[in-house]
This record gives structure tokens, sequence and C-alpha cells, in this order.
């Protein structure tokens, strides 16, 4: 099975840290603690994986982020990306040929990762039924530290 790896986005981004950084790639982009602790993971087990934002939808690891924004998966949010505008990027970064897909994130991404990769043989989330963030950051330490796979 070809497998790939979404990884959340997350609130805290380059330019709260430094505001004059020009554009960035995505993998740089984002530098919260849950964020850095998945991109740990996905380089740990994967050689295919994405982050995925409210705003710029699915973006690879050197998709170009161009400024600081705050958008996140709210429903009824007209500035989030539609499940459209995603089943359509991942034509555009060649990504439809993916069939088992891992995702980092919590029940929140669940209808939005469900109906994107509706073609998908499998869609796991080994952080559904997490106690919250923290509880997430403690699996994925363990799971880096350990070096035993969170998920299938």
């Amino acid at each position: 099975m070809n497998q790939l790896c979404i990884i959340p986005c997350g609130k805290r981004k380059i330019w709260d840290k430094f505001p004059d950084v020009a554009e960035t790639e995505a993998q740089n982009a984002y530098i919260g603690v849950l964020h850095n602790l998945c991109q740990q993971y996905v380089t740990n087990y994967f050689n295919n994986w994405v982050i995925i934002s409210g705003k710029h939808g699915i973006l690879l690891p050197d998709d170009i982020v161009p400024e600081n924004y705050d958008v996140t998966f709210r429903p009824n949010d007209p500035r989030v990306v539609s499940v459209k505008t995603l089943q359509r990027q991942l034509k555009e970064k060649k990504l439809e040929h993916f069939n088992d897909i891992i995702v980092l994130t919590g029940q929140k991404y669940r209808p939005i990762i469900n109906n994107t990769f509706s073609h998908a043989d499998s869609i796991q989330f080994p952080l559904l039924g997490s106690k919250g963030i923290g509880d997430m950051q403690r699996l994925l330490k363990e799971s880096i530290t350990s070096n035993v796979p969170l998920h299938k």
C-alpha cells in the first residue's frame, strides 16, 4: 500500500517569532509543539507526507506559505478551504494514488479528511481517542523515542 501521512499545520507560525521573515516553505512555517512532534514522527516513519491547513489546504513540505494567517477548520467559516478544493489539490499535487492515509490530527479533521480521501482503502487516525493535545504530544514523543509507530 502507498502510505501518505497528513499532519496539522498549527496556530503558531514562524512570523509569530520572527515577524519580518518573508514567505517560507510549509515545513518551516509552523513552529508549535504539536506540529514539530508530528514532523519528527513523519520524518521517522514516512517517505510521503503533507500538511493540512484551513487556509491553504494540502501543502507539500516545500510548498510556499506567503504570510501569517489565522484560519482553522471551523464549520461554516467562509475562509476555510472547501473539500472540493482539497480534492482538486490532490490531483494537482499528484497525491490521488495514495490509498493508505494516516492522519495525525484530532476529531475535528475527520469529516474533512474522510470526504477528501473517499477513494482511500484505509484512513487511520492513530491519535483519535487522546485526551487532548497534551496526550497527543505524549503519544508522539513516546513513539519517536521508542521507535514504535502509532499507525499500522
